[in-house]
């Protein structure tokens, strides 16, 4: 091989070092931070982008949202609550100089500033009025068997205005009913026949009779004795009547034996 090949070889692999070293592409999510010397020159926009090798260094900057998950914290709620909070930071670089020159490290810096602000923003609050969006909350025992405690509590008094509001609905309709019933006398004692009905069917050796069937039973009698009484007796007598004797008093002796006493003559 001779020399002016040889030369033309290594200026041609000169040439494609450079361009490696000089070609850089800048994604559409990105921006890139121009450096000559040291000094920003300015940003570039996404797309194929050539430097100057060891003059010009281009730093890419991603400006997509990052999710950044925050480690539990042990946070202090106002009520003196000790609860241990999980959450989840988004964020996204606006100024890419600015994230390249001012800031060393952005991703740290962000972890630490939400970690503080999450501290912040929860301990300004209850534990009920904790509100924020958070990844996972962490109760003591002590407070687990509290809030649920509370809850069944909750449910207890909801169980019970339910209760006396049904209550309340069936002694409306019950009102209405006995207006019914006292103004229609026959109408419970359909209603007595028809309970009578309904033990009658579940075959029981005992039967009850409501009181008020009772009572009616008992005046019927009353009444059917009382016509039979008036049928057997005969008109009353016109005698006079007898004039009972005068009671006279009785005297008694030294023996303690009782004598009638001696009458006027």
């Amino acid at each position: 091989m001779s020399t002016s090949t040889t030369v033309i070889v290594v200026l041609a692999v000169l040439v494609l070092v450079g361009l490696a070293l000089s070609v850089r592409i800048v994604q559409q999510y990105q921006k890139g931070v121009l450096f000559r010397l040291g000094r920003v020159v300015g940003v570039r926009e996404p797309g194929l982008r050539l430097i100057v090798p060891l003059v010009e260094v281009l730093r890419r900057v991603s400006l997509r949202i990052v999710t950044m998950p925050i480690q539990s914290q042990g946070i202090i709620t106002r009520d003196n609550v000790s609860i241990d909070v999980s959450a989840v930071a988004y964020y996204r670089v606006t100024d890419a100089v600015r994230s390249v020159v001012a800031i060393e490290n952005v991703a740290a810096a962000i972890n630490q500033i939400a970690q503080t602000t999450l501290r912040k923003v929860v301990g300004q609050h209850t534990l009920d009025e904790t509100l924020v969006e958070l990844k996972d909350i962490q109760l003591p025992e002590t407070m687990k068997r509290a809030m649920a405690r509370q809850a069944e509590a909750e449910r207890e008094k909801r169980a019970k205005i339910i209760a006396a509001e049904g209550e309340s609905l069936a002694a409306d309709r019950l009102g209405a009913a006995s207006d019914i019933m006292m103004a229609h006398p026959l109408a419970l004692q359909l209603r007595n026949l028809q309970s009578l009905v309904e033990i009658g069917v579940d075959k029981n050796t005992t039967v009850v009779f409501p009181a008020p069937l009772m009572s009616t039973i008992q005046e019927l009698g009353a009444f059917l004795a009382r016509e039979a009484a008036a049928g057997s007796s005969g008109p009353p007598s016109s005698a006079p009547p007898a004039v009972p004797a005068a009671r006279v008093p009785a005297a008694v002796d030294q023996g303690g034996n009782g004598a009638p006493a001696p009458g006027p003559d």
